[in-house]
């Protein structure tokens, strides 16, 4: 029988547990306490083949890779995959969808973090600090009104767990919240309204802060394209803290250019941003490198995760809310 077909280790072993990290990223800092209960082998992408032969358990340090794929083929004992991240994209092809490997996430770690963050920006667009500052390195003193944030109307587009902390935060604040998302509802304890995220163009159009949290799977790439652009009203505001590639960027940037739209980009189609990119320097363009959800600590908060998880496998029991490899991420 193949290996993979369950998940759970044999009573009393000590499985091998294969690192996958890269050249200048720190290791996990429980790395000690995962060496006291499995074997480990450390690698990165172009070693990972050669560690993976008899290893069960896969972790993905290293959050960017997609190293998986091309050394699927050595992988003949693996049972589960763990990725220190809280998308998956990077991750996922046909093989391991088809296979009974359990993958699983950092399910969160991140979901306050990035709520916060988000909420900063809401705050930074409607009480004008960029503007401010700028006026504050021109050295000129001018006095202008800003907008009060209760009442004013977000837009939340991703109901999972990032999602949902930032309903919460933003409606904390006075904001008016709904969500987008694959399954409308009108009673949602975090957004109250849910509403279909695949008619997204038909519910922008009194949207004051369109929030983008969604994962990237095929039915969200590209789904805040021009059309949906140009149903915002003018003075909309877009935050992008799911993926880049879940907004057409290039129309962004002509919205943003035309003085009608603005955006807070925490993730880009590519990063870092090239040189040259408008995006560097268009009024009201803000860009940030893919950080929202890094506090300090994040990496130990991840470790432990881990470790823990680790633990509970070994005692046989499920470790985290498992990814649903056909959709891209953890339902429900």
């Amino acid at each position: 029988m193949d290996a993979r077909t369950d998940p759970r280790p044999a009573p009393g072993s000590r499985p091998t547990v294969v690192v996958l990290t890269a050249d200048g990223v720190e290791p996990p800092t429980t790395l000690d306490e995962i060496r006291g209960l499995a074997d480990v082998r450390e690698c990165t992408a172009e070693t990972l083949a050669d560690a993976l032969p008899g290893a069960e358990i896969l972790l993905v340090w290293d959050i960017f890779s997609d190293a998986l794929a091309a050394a699927w083929h050595a992988a003949d004992s693996l049972r589960w995959v763990h990725v220190a991240a809280a998308g998956v994209d990077k991750l996922l092809f046909d093989e391991l969808r088809d296979s009974d490997v359990l993958v699983t996430n950092a399910r969160g770690v991140f979901d306050g973090p990035i709520a916060e963050y988000v909420l900063a920006c809401v705050m930074a667009h409607d009480k004008r600090f960029h503007e401010t500052e700028a006026l504050q390195r021109a050295g000129v003193w001018r006095h202008r009104e800003t907008t009060r944030v209760a009442g004013r109307r977000a837009l939340v587009v991703g109901t999972g767990g990032i999602g949902r902390a930032t309903a919460r935060l933003l409606r904390a604040v006075g904001l008016d919240v709904a969500g987008a998302g694959r399954r409308p509802r009108d009673d949602d304890e975090d957004f109250g309204r849910v509403l279909d995220s695949a008619r997204l163009v038909d519910h922008l159009g009194d949207v004051d802060h369109l929030v983008m949290v969604a994962p990237l799977t095929e039915a969200t790439r590209g789904m805040l394209g021009p059309a949906e652009l140009a149903a915002l009203p003018d003075g909309a505001h877009v935050v992008n803290v799911g993926r880049g590639q879940l907004v057409d960027q290039d129309a962004l940037a002509r919205e943003i250019a035309a003085g009608r739209l603005s955006a807070h980009l925490d993730v880009l189609v590519v990063e870092p941003l090239p040189e040259g990119d408008p995006l560097w320097t268009l009024d009201g363009a803000h860009i940030s490198p893919h950080m929202s959800g890094d506090v300090v600590g994040w990496r130990d908060t991840l470790s432990a995760q881990f470790r823990d998880h680790l633990r509970t496998w070994l005692a046989g029991g499920e470790p985290g809310p498992s990814v649903d490899k056909s959709r891209g991420y953890v339902s429900g």
